[in-house]
């Protein structure tokens, strides 16, 4: 007996998957771009003015993927910025063939990769998930 409560049909993970709307696309699409820019922003930046610099890259990336979490109001919202963040920063490691690179090895370099790393891990956990549909009651009143 259900007690005048609506219980949900199934499971959530027992749904099946729908794509997304082509705002939802066009949104995680322009939150991609916009975190593989400021993964290139920080990358100059950080050894630009060191300390600072640093600490303004990645306070940059932590304010772009909560906001955009926040915004979306799913997880994807938060994961699509650090993708971009990740893939931008990952392909400025490459040397090219005349020897160039733009990461230097030394102690900024790596705080900024694994910082950056770090601080997309955070902010996509902090990021509100998704709801099943059903009441708003608590479980073992």
């Amino acid at each position: 007996m259900s007690g005048g409560r609506n219980e949900p049909t199934g499971s959530a993970l027992a749904q099946p998957l729908r794509p997304p709307s082509p705002g939802r696309a066009a949104l995680c699409a322009g939150l991609f771009v916009l975190g593989a820019v400021l993964g290139v922003a920080g990358a100059l930046l950080q050894p630009a003015w060191f300390p600072g610099g640093l600490l303004l890259a990645l306070a940059a990336e932590a304010g772009l993927c909560l906001g955009a979490g926040r915004a979306a109001g799913r997880r994807g919202g938060a994961v699509a910025p650090a993708l971009g963040w990740a893939l931008a920063v990952v392909l400025l490691t490459t040397s090219r063939p005349e020897g160039d690179f733009l990461f230097a090895a030394g102690a900024g370099s790596y705080l900024f990769l694994l910082g950056g790393i770090a601080v997309a891990v955070i902010c996509a956990t902090l990021a509100p998930v998704r709801q099943p549909d059903g009441g708003s009651a608590r479980l073992r009143k």
